[in-house]
């Protein structure tokens, strides 16, 4: 089966996000397909990186890094044409939430989003997407191809760097016939990062309305800081303005996984669940007893978050400095 895997590219490495989409995109592939990562922008050292991934085929559609997006669809089906892709994976980000449902149109493909599950069993390809705040999966079987599909983020291991003996570099003009882009990038917002990015973060401290404000998240740093963490928030403290809209943790926010995720005055929403349930250890901090967060915690403490974080904190300064 030919897959094709749209990557992206910053700063001389692959993006997390691609290489999570490498690791699906060689599932499907199976043996004896093809998978070919395809780099839209960019330079030609970018477009050879997946190459230290063990992709033996790389498309790369020269242009700006920042192509726009009608561009970007106008390669993209040029490049899937081209190879007669059957399957073609984005990432489930902006990009990908906007180019791919413009690309499946084009190509008449079917459409597949927030994908955290991939199979591929003889003509059938299988994936499975969460419903209802990540309670139960739904299974979707492609049965004709092409299918475009993005992929959730941190629902993938990312791909390890290994050997390949050799990459064809496929280069792919844009085409003089493509249609003038329709829509312009008037500005861009760039958020200011401290620390650990919240979506690399192998520890997350998080706060929900029940803390009640604003004040009580300066703890929630002091915690995240020690454990060289980040610091997340739900829906309702970020609507607030408690917190940065950037650190929202959920269905309409960021998805996280990290090692130890500890959730303080959070009830459990499943918009919240959708986007932390993956986290290896789940740690609950909450004054009532039945708060749905407690179904899903490794570990729950029944408390007051004034009572328990202070203590807390200090033993893990201690620990940190023994």
């Amino acid at each position: 089966m030919e897959v094709l895997a749209v990557v992206s590219a910053a700063g001389g490495e692959l993006a997390r996000s691609s290489l999570e989409l490498l690791t699906a995109a060689r599932t499907l592939a199976g043996d004896p397909g093809t998978l070919t990562a395809l780099l839209i922008g960019g330079a030609e050292t970018d477009a050879r990186l997946p190459a230290r991934y063990g992709v033996s085929r790389v498309a790369w559609v020269p242009g700006a890094p920042d192509m726009e997006p009608d561009e970007q669809v106008a390669a993209a089906v040029r490049v899937s044409r081209r190879l007669e892709s059957a399957v073609i994976l984005f990432p489930d980000d902006a990009r990908g939430r906007e180019v791919a449902p413009r690309l499946a149109h084009r190509l008449r493909a079917g459409l597949a989003t927030e994908i955290v599950e991939v199979a591929h069993a003889g003509e059938r390809v299988t994936f499975r997407r969460q419903l209802y705040g990540g309670r139960c999966l739904a299974a979707l079987t492609a049965e004709s191809f092409p299918v475009v599909a993005t992929l959730k983020p941190r629902a993938f291991e990312p791909a390890v760097e290994g050997s390949v003996s050799a990459c064809e570099l496929l280069q792919v003009e844009p085409g003089a016939d493509r249609a003038p882009a329709r829509t312009a990038v008037l500005e861009k917002v760039a958020e200011e990062v401290r620390g650990v990015r919240l979506e690399n973060a192998r520890a997350v401290v998080s706060g929900g309305r029940g803390l009640k404000g604003p004040e009580p998240f300066a703890a929630l740093q002091e915690l995240a800081t020690l454990l060289r963490g980040a610091v997340g928030a739900t829906r309702a403290a970020t609507d607030a303005g408690w917190t940065p809209v950037g650190w929202q943790v959920g269905q309409t926010g960021k998805t996280v996984s990290p090692e130890l995720y500890i959730a303080v005055g959070i009830s459990g929403a499943i918009q919240h669940l959708a986007g932390m349930s993956a986290s290896k250890t789940i740690v609950a901090i909450n004054s009532d007893p039945d708060a749905p967060i407690f179904k899903v915690a490794h570990l729950g403490v029944v408390g007051d978050f004034k009572a328990v974080l202070p203590p807390f904190i200090a033993r893990c300064r201690a620990l940190l400095q023994a």
